[in-house]
Order: structure tokens, then sequence, then C-alpha cells
């Protein structure tokens, strides 16, 4: 798991990428240490084309950013303010340098799950990092709440094969939960906080 937080240590091998995302190309600077460094994955490129992008506004923050496709996607494509988070650096300069890259406005910052987050937001929108186990997954899913207006949306994917049914169940004890896609084992969940 070095893309989460060891990434410094890993050799810079820099590259540009490019990912079609509902018949718009993108590029995407990426390097090793990074979640996806060779293309933008399936699950992230589910969730940004079920997205109901036409109807976000307002506050959106990207959590685990990454090198950034989903903050730059939204931010692309809405008129919402977008704020990404990371805690991996090597992430959070690229995410930097996409959002350059892409011609787009957003706001990057360093944050250890919401340590350094001090707003609430419309929409957090996340592909989560699975592979830091239940409990700091659970962490950041449902103190999500915390940093969500009123009815304010938490969107993420997650695989069949990583609890994606288990995850709906657990989810809807504390938001209004629908599962808004499928496709090829990934679930694309929206939860309302209500």
């Amino acid at each position: 798991m070095p893309h989460y937080f060891t990434n410094d240590k890993v050799k810079s091998e820099e590259k540009m990428i490019q990912a079609k995302i509902k018949e718009e190309t993108y590029s995407f600077y990426v390097d090793n240490g990074v979640f996806s460094k060779g293309a933008l994955d399936f699950g992230t490129r589910t969730l940004l084309e079920n997205l109901a992008i036409e109807t976000i506004k307002g506050q959106v923050l990207d959590f685990g950013c990454g090198y950034g496709p989903i903050g730059i996607y939204v931010a692309k494509n809405t008129k919402a303010k977008v704020d990404m988070i990371d805690i991996n650096q090597r992430s959070l300069k690229l995410a930097q340098k996409n959002i350059g890259l892409n011609k787009v406005k957003a706001e990057v910052f360093e944050s250890n799950i919401y340590d350094n987050v001090t707003k609430t937001y419309d929409y957090i929108i996340t592909n989560p990092p699975i592979r830091v186990g239940k409990k700091i997954l659970y962490q950041i899913l449902f103190e999500a709440k915390e940093h969500l207006k009123p009815n304010g949306e938490l969107w993420l994917v997650v695989n069949k094969d990583q609890g994606a049914k288990t995850l709906v169940r657990d989810l809807s004890l504390a938001y209004k939960t629908t599962v808004v896609a499928k496709n090829k084992g990934f679930y694309i969940i929206k939860a309302i906080k209500y």
C-alpha cells in the first residue's frame, strides 16, 4: 500500500496519461507511489460516469483525491467550489499540477482523514481507500456526516468483493442510502445526510 503514506520513499517517474470520461478527454500527471498510476481506474471512472453531475453545486470535497480525477472532473463540469484532500504528499503535488493542466479551479490540502477539514460540504465524493481496513474506512465514511450540510450527499464507489453489500447495509443505519448503479462488480453508492 505505498500509495497511502510512504510515497516519498518510492522513486519518482512522473508521466502523463489520458482518460476519457463521458466523451471528454482529460490529461493527468501520475507517478509511482500514487493510486492507479497506469490509467484512470475502472471504479473511479464508473463513479464519475454515474455521478448526477448536473445537480452538483455549492461546496464539494474530493476525499482521498490522489492525482485529482474526481475533483478535476467536478470542477470542470459544475460551478461548485471544490476542495481536494489526501494524506499522500506526492498525490497532493500531482493534483495541484493537474488542476493547472486541466485549467480548473480547486483547493488542494493535506488532511489525515478530516483533521484539517474545517467546513461543511454539499457533497463529499470518494473512491475510498478500502485497503486501510474496515475500522479506518468506516471512520472516513461515517465521520463524513459531520462534514456534510443537512441533506448533503456522500458519493462513493466500492467493489462487491470488498464488501459493498455490507457497506450499503451499514451506511443505511446513518444515511438515506441508495445504490445508484452497478457495473462489473462496482457499486456506486449515494448516502444522504438526514
